[in-house]
């Protein structure tokens, strides 16, 4: 890369940083040659997406490729809270003694239908778990995630000469439902495999162009709590609403009503959001239903702020239970769903200064940019807590992790949005498109030389 290049030491450079500039050209040359065959693992991933809980194929196209690398793969790693197995993959290179680093990508996709018209877009169709139709789309990156953990596995196989210690490549399943990270230590990950001392790992933004890479010390990403409400009401004849209590008005004025959980009841200074994401209830258009059905995720970065929105939610759905004089069985219900809710993903202060001044020595200090916090949300944190109930959310993490952001655009596109004060397609939407070679060139760059770094 261009970063290196220009900042080859000098006789009086000091021997630490001249060694981290030697060990990060090694993680360039190893990774540049490679870029062919991993365009083409991409595109097959990014044709070919699978929903969380079902990546069966993914899975098997990663382990085929770490096993290829030299690695000891074991597959089907990971337990659910229903007793099914995940579709988790861990990869282990030993090297010699030293640290243990636990080297993170997830793979799942979302049920979006792809609208980028690439070559290489997914024309993958399925049912989501109410049976609607959908299409599946890699609109998160997950793609790229994965293709990045590959070659960086090949490129540290052939850096071995460069590092000590032991490898833990990840490949988890299900981050989108954000319960992937739990299931697999659910399955005594660490008591199989051993403990890491740190974890890294990355994921792609549409907010910074292909080439650069941002960075957060501290608290970077939100929590997030997913919760289902259940507005009950007395179904009947559309043609007589005196005769029944209808869910739909109901949930109308519910979903209207707890925007102010946030805007009246939070405090200004600690940021939350509350999304409704799904909504279903009746079946015909003269018809009342019984009830209606909404899906809710919640985000905070403090637990008080987490509470705060749990009891508005629960104390709204009890108001409006009493006004529409509903007996007590017919009461709206509001379950948290613990095994899909994520803590604050917290990047440890240390590890990203020492992260921060590897990725300048790979990539150039222009190439390197301090990251916003963000409401978005990742399970990444989990592997740090090593000791916890796997199926509630626990809060402060023991082994450091640093998780950075890699520039996915392309530059002009990027470019040419800013100048109209517009952002380019982001991810979770039918129009996210990374560009994909300089992508993943810099993502496998930035993590090989981060772990050749961090295995001294």
């Amino acid at each position: 890369m261009a970063g290196i290049l220009a900042s080859i030491p000098t006789e009086t450079t000091m021997p630490s940083i001249r060694l981290s500039l030697i060990l990060a050209l090694a993680a360039t040359t190893a990774v540049h040659a490679q870029q062919p065959s991993l365009l083409d693992i991409y595109r097959d991933l990014h044709a070919n997406p699978e929903l969380s809980h079902y990546e069966a194929r993914t899975s098997a196209i990663l382990a085929a490729a770490l096993r290829s690398a030299g690695y000891t793969v074991t597959e089907r790693v990971g337990k659910y809270p229903d007793g099914s197995q995940a579709y988790g993959v861990v990869a282990i290179m030993k090297n010699g003694p030293g640290p243990t680093l636990l080297v993170r990508a997830d793979m799942d996709a979302l049920p979006i239908i792809e609208e980028t018209g690439l070559p290489y877009a997914s024309h993958v169709m399925t049912k989501t778990k109410s049976g609607q139709d959908t299409g599946v789309m890699q609109a998160c990156g997950h793609d790229i995630h994965t293709t990045v953990l590959i070659g960086t596995a090949r490129a540290l196989a052939a850096a071995k000469a460069q590092w000590h210690g032991t490898l833990m490549l990840i490949g988890q399943p299900s981050e989108e439902t954000i319960d992937g990270a739990k299931a697999m230590l659910a399955d005594r990950l660490y008591e199989r495999f051993g403990r890491p001392d740190r974890i890294i790992g990355l994921h792609d933004t549409n907010t910074l162009e292909a080439g650069k890479v941002g960075i957060h010390a501290g608290p970077a990403m939100a929590s997030s709590t997913s919760i289902d409400v259940t507005i009950k009401g007395i179904g009947g004849h559309g043609a007589y609403p005196q005769l029944g209590r209808d869910p739909i008005a109901l949930a109308a004025l519910y979903i209207t009503q707890i925007q102010t959980i946030v805007s009246r009841e939070e405090d200004p200074q600690d940021p939350a959001v509350i999304t409704v994401g799904s909504i279903h209830g009746g079946t015909k258009r003269n018809i009342i239903p019984d009830e209606v059905k909404l899906e809710l995720t919640a985000r905070a970065f403090s637990a008080r702020s987490r509470e705060t929105i749990i009891t508005g939610l629960q104390q709204m759905a009890a108001g409006i239970t009493t006004s529409a004089n509903l007996p007590p069985e017919k009461a709206a219900t509001v379950k948290i769903l613990e095994d899909e809710s994520t803590p604050v993903q917290s990047n440890d202060p240390a590890l990203t200064a020492q992260v921060k001044a590897t990725l300048i020595k790979a990539l150039g200090a222009a190439n390197v940019v301090d990251a916003e916090k963000l409401m978005a949300s990742e399970d990444v944190g989990v592997f740090g807590l090593a000791s916890f109930d796997p199926f509630h959310t626990p809060q402060q993490p023991d082994i450091p992790v640093v998780y950075f952001r890699l520039g996915a655009m392309d530059p002009a596109k990027l470019s040419t949005a800013r100048a109209a004060g517009k952002e380019l397609p982001g991810m979770h939407t039918s129009r996210f498109e990374p560009l994909p070679e300089p992508t993943i060139q810099t993502g496998t760059t930035a993590m090989t030389a981060t772990a050749i770094s961090l295995l001294q």
